[in-house]
């Protein structure tokens, strides 16, 4: 898969009077080089309209597009790949219906961590590092020691998400994390290609 910094994750409840796409594009153009389709409540014919038009945004710039556990969706645009998390179908079932898409998975444990890089994971989550209201079925934060962990073992790439904010991304990237994921910091600003900007400018001394 392409390298990868700034990983940003739809989140239509925090931007409700702007649309999706205009906020996932000023994402990219802030720098953003991977965008995820995360929709737990749109039934199948929205969640299909909203994965082509962002399967075309991210073809007109270039960058990466994931979609959260609809699979078939994910098929249906030719998506570049998908991300599962621990109770998802497995790596392996996942693996013999996409082939050689990227496949990404949430870890909450060091032990989840070798498991999917033994499997074949493309990338991990890494998460969530601190308390976050992004989803209503978190798990308690793992905490910055778990990015640490898995810095100094997991030879994949790992991108740290969970409640990731520009005023304690440092501390993420202090315990080793390359790359993270910010969901409501970016979409929910009100300044997207700013915010993304300043995540960069973060990141920007770290060896990915």
């Amino acid at each position: 898969m392409k390298e990868f910094r700034l990983y940003a994750i739809t989140a239509e409840q925090f931007h409700p009077n702007r649309e999706l796409i205009e906020v996932m594009e000023e994402a990219i153009i802030g720098g953003a080089d991977i965008i995820q389709l995360r929709d737990k409540t749109s039934g199948r014919e929205e969640l299909l309209r909203k994965a082509q038009a962002l399967r075309e945004l991210t073809r007109k710039h270039g960058v990466t597009f994931i979609v959260n556990d609809h699979i078939d969706i994910a098929l249906e645009v030719d998506a570049d790949g998908i991300h599962l998390g621990q109770n998802d179908l497995s790596l392996e079932e996942a693996r013999k219906l996409v082939g050689n898409k990227i496949i990404g998975i949430s870890t909450h444990a060091i032990e989840e961590a070798r498991l999917a890089e033994a499997q074949g994971a493309d990338y991990i989550g890494v998460g969530p590092v601190f308390r976050t209201a992004t989803k209503v079925d978190v798990v308690d934060p793992v905490s910055v020691s778990y990015v640490r962990e898995v810095a100094a073992e997991i030879r994949i790439p790992f991108v740290a998400i969970g409640g990731i904010k520009l005023n304690n991304v440092d501390e993420v990237l202090a315990a080793g994390a390359t790359r993270v994921c910010a969901v409501s910091e970016i979409v929910g600003s009100d300044d997207v290609i700013g915010t993304c900007r300043a995540y960069l400018a973060k990141l920007g001394n770290k060896e990915a």
